[in-house]
């Protein structure tokens, strides 16, 4: 999860990509925000252009990344894994949401550009960087077919919770919390049923999957 090495601007990047965070909220994922970020920085003309070449869409990507690595870096430093399983999944979303999500605002209109058809793939990419980052940090080291369903099924406990986030008034968005609390415990049901079934039937007959490559 460390950042690839020899990139002299990454810090300066990461600092135009959180203006541009705080810029969206009012001015949309757009060359706008990017611009205003940029006076924000005190950047020299072109500067913006020559750390993002690819515009809002290539900030919004760098932004998701750079969320997913604070996570995991948060994660680590709180020593999640000291926790139970279903306690460290929890800790992944509410961190990744209270803290590294962005505004609100911000949030909701990059969910309105990933949702663009010419954009589905990109959202679809990102979300799963985000699920496979949390898997990452909370422990898992799987290779087999449950590197997949459980990315799978993170994928859908994530989304559905972000989406609740952003509607939620509730003070500290408790009700987001106790949102996930119920979505997590559904899981855990499922995965309890499946593996019951399997000791009913006596297991599976196939051996492991290939070995999932990590970034």
């Amino acid at each position: 999860m460390d950042r690839a090495p020899a990139d002299p601007d990454a810090a300066l990047r990461d600092r135009l990509a959180d203006a541009v965070v705080a810029e969206a909220a009012f001015e949309g994922w757009t060359r706008t925000a990017l611009a205003a970020a940029g006076r924000q920085l005190d950047l020299p003309a072109g500067e913006v252009d020559r750390l993002f070449p690819g515009g809002p869409i290539q900030v919004l990507t760098h932004a998701s990344e750079l969320a997913d690595r604070r996570t995991v870096r948060d994660m680590e430093a709180e020593g999640v894994l000291a926790l139970k399983i279903r306690d460290r999944i929890k800790a992944a979303v509410r961190i990744r949401l209270e803290r590294h999500v962005g505004n609100r605002e911000a949030a909701r209109r990059a969910l309105a550009v990933l949702s663009l058809p010419f954009n589905a793939g990109l959202g679809l990419k990102l979300l799963y960087k985000t699920v496979d980052a949390l898997w990452y940090a909370a422990g898992d080291t799987s290779t087999d077919f449950n590197f997949y369903t459980k990315r799978a099924t993170l994928a859908g406990v994530y989304s559905s919770t972000l989406l609740y986030w952003l509607n939620d008034r509730s003070p500290g968005a408790e009700q987001t919390w106790s949102f996930l609390d119920r979505r997590i415990d559904d899981v855990m049901k499922i995965e309890k049923l499946k593996s019951q079934v399997k000791r009913w039937t006596g297991g599976s007959k196939t051996g492991g999957g290939k070995t999932a490559a990590r970034r």
